[in-house]
């Protein structure tokens, strides 16, 4: 009988670490409950026990460091100034990074209702700046008595769009690093990218970062990691391309493995069982 009650205690033990060891990432905060990247999406998404809360960061015309997953104003989530809806004929045109802030801010983004996310909250919002998001979580996190959260965050860039949507990897990264520094996070912070330069500068520059390397193809670990040119941290690549065989290949080279964007329960449970180490998803209520 003891020996069955020691089994039990020690299953029971493995199973909360696990659990407690799973990073359970909040894509834009929680897009699919409430506008995406913006503060009021951060503290929903803490509120429903996210570790880490996904977001991606732009620049302005005046250099600032601006939370917003496109390098322009979405036709998607947008409302200009005047009310009226952003149109997807014109989205492009409106250039974030020919955008100060004082002008961009005036956009809402958080009002019209999604059509791919029918559960999504609506209210006034605007793309907040990188510092002033983890500045009003922070204080959130304490107040409410919350585990201070770790931050995944994407730098948006393409060597094809250097000098036109953003600057160049090290002035981006540069920019980045500014506000970061100044907030002292130490290991709750993670900075990803699909562009292998920006990683490759912070890899090299600062080294104490943990790095995490989006991917959207069907390449192996080990062919991405040839064009990255290191083994990162975290591997993150789009959910349906992930097997058991790429979960192996990326704890061999003691890389974790948190796939995007997965956004039913069957899918998520799928992945748990295959052994990924999270999950970003725009619903971390299916937590």
């Amino acid at each position: 009988m003891k020996t069955i009650v020691l089994a039990s205690l020690m299953l029971c033990s493995h199973v909360m670490l696990a659990q407690a060891k799973f990073d359970r990432q909040g894509h834009r905060g929680c897009r699919g409950l409430m506008p995406e990247n913006t503060v009021g999406a951060m503290k929903k998404a803490l509120d429903l026990g996210v570790q880490t809360l996904e977001l991606d960061v732009v620049i302005s015309k005046d250099r600032q460091v601006v939370v917003s997953h496109d390098t322009y104003m979405s036709s998607a989530i947008a409302l200009k100034p005047d009310g009226k809806p952003v149109t997807a004929a014109e989205e492009k045109q409106i250039n974030l990074y020919e955008l100060t802030y004082a002008e961009l801010k005036k956009y809402d983004v958080g009002s019209k209702p999604h059509a791919e996310f029918a559960q999504q909250q609506h209210y006034v919002a605007y793309k907040p700046l990188l510092s002033e998001l983890i500045d009003s979580v922070e204080t959130y996190a304490k107040i409410k008595g919350l585990p201070m959260p770790v931050y995944n965050i994407e730098i948006k860039s393409s060597p094809k769009t250097d000098g036109v949507y953003h600057p160049e990897p090290q002035a981006f990264v540069d920019l980045i690093m500014a506000v970061l520094q100044k907030r002292n996070l130490g290991n709750r912070l993670t900075i990803q990218s699909f562009d292998v330069r920006p990683l490759q500068l912070l890899h090299k520059q600062f080294p104490a970062i943990a790095l995490s390397f989006l991917t959207a193809n069907t390449k192996s670990p080990a062919d991405n990691l040839a064009t990255l040119g290191f083994t990162p941290k975290t591997y993150s690549p789009y959910f349906k391309t992930v097997t058991a065989e790429t979960v192996q290949a990326c704890h061999q080279q003691n890389m974790r493995i948190i796939p995007w964007t997965v956004n039913t329960k069957p899918e998520i449970d799928t992945l748990v069982q295959l052994g990924v180490d999270g999950i970003i998803t725009d619903y971390p209520n299916l937590f």
